[in-house]
């Protein structure tokens, strides 16, 4: 039987692919922040293109509040769409200061756990990129978000280790801070995605 909610909601095939186009650009951003991490500096330029991706974020949320205004019935409740949205588009942004702060702060060589963490922000975002087409029909992400939530205790684990490491003694102060920032926000992109993980599938049981 179909529920009336879901029925009186209609289809928006637009909004969805819109949801899965934000799936792959998250994909991306995470794909060149791992490559830039990895063979940093001389991967210095992948910024530009990691910039790119945020912009493109910017304006697939653009599109997804613009198509939901135009749109009188959503076949998703418009706080849905609209908390899905942000956090989508917190991953990339999250993905772009990392970027940014490894040029502005001058960084010489990444730090191991740094490039553990964006291998994990790559794995979450590909969990998300599988999630996100199965918005269309309401189809389980279950094993989507357990896996992300996983991975996002594994990056808090990581994030504790690379904080411990830099207060030993003899490190710059100036260095501290300069990767404590860059850590916190490989963090928050990793913690953007589990809460996009849990909007997903919150959307998904309540329209089951």
């Amino acid at each position: 039987m179909i529920r009336l909610a879901t029925f009186l909601r209609g289809k928006d095939h637009e909004l969805f692919d819109l949801f899965e186009r934000a799936g792959e650009n998250i994909h991306r951003a995470a794909e060149l922040l791992d490559q830039m991490l990895r063979t940093f500096p001389e991967s210095g330029a992948l910024a530009a293109e990691i910039r790119a991706c945020e912009q493109e974020g910017d304006q697939i949320t653009h599109d997804l509040i613009d198509r939901m205004n135009k749109t009188f019935v959503t076949p998703i409740e418009r706080e849905d769409v609209l908390q899905l949205a942000s956090a989508l588009d917190d991953v990339v942004d999250y993905i772009e200061e990392v970027a940014d702060f490894l040029g502005l702060y001058g960084i010489e060589a990444p730090m191991d756990q740094a490039q553990q963490l964006a291998d994990i922000i790559v794995r979450a975002a590909r969990e998300l990129a599988v999630a996100l087409p199965r918005l269309q029909g309401f189809k389980d992400i279950h094993a989507q978000a357990v896996e992300i939530h996983r991975l996002e205790n594994e990056g808090d684990r990581i994030v504790r280790e690379a904080i411990t490491s830099l207060f030993k003694a003899g490190i710059d102060p100036i260095v501290v801070i300069r990767w404590k920032d860059i850590f916190e926000r490989l963090e928050q992109a990793i913690d953007s995605s589990e809460r996009a993980a849990y909007i997903l599938e919150g959307i998904v049981i309540k329209n089951a």
